[in-house]
């Protein structure tokens, strides 16, 4: 019944934006940090931008800062990933997941619930 669904994923240029969405159903996950994934293929699935449940702690892979932002709208149970300057070393499947708590986490053991993936493709 809990589901995450990320949509906004798509083939992008070198330089280009994309926004992903992360919409939650189910349940509230006003008071549970908020996460984005990404997996490369061949790669590991690894960490890109965690948030607390209140927006106030932010940590971000040193590969992105700059370049993504995250945020959430807690009333409407979603969270986004603004991409900015995008890079082909971009190019990964992207998934949104919900922690266990409201502290945000940069590993993935500390995130209960996550969402099926959207892929982004950026070309050069």
């Amino acid at each position: 019944q809990v589901q995450l669904v990320e949509s906004g994923g798509g083939l992008v240029q070198a330089g280009g934006s994309l926004r992903l969405s992360c919409a939650a159903s189910g349940r509230s996950f006003s008071g549970n940090a908020m996460g984005w994934f990404r997996q490369a293929p061949g790669a590991e699935r690894e960490f890109v931008v965690g948030m607390s449940y209140n927006g106030r702690s932010t940590p971000y892979a040193d590969s992105v800062k700059g370049r993504f932002t995250i945020s959430r709208n807690n009333a409407q149970n979603t969270v986004y990933l603004q991409m900015n300057s995008l890079k082909p070393e971009d190019t990964a499947v992207y998934y949104c997941a919900a922690g266990y708590t409201a502290t945000a986490a940069v590993f993935k053991a500390a995130y209960g619930y996550w969402g099926q993936g959207t892929q982004v493709t950026v070309s050069s």
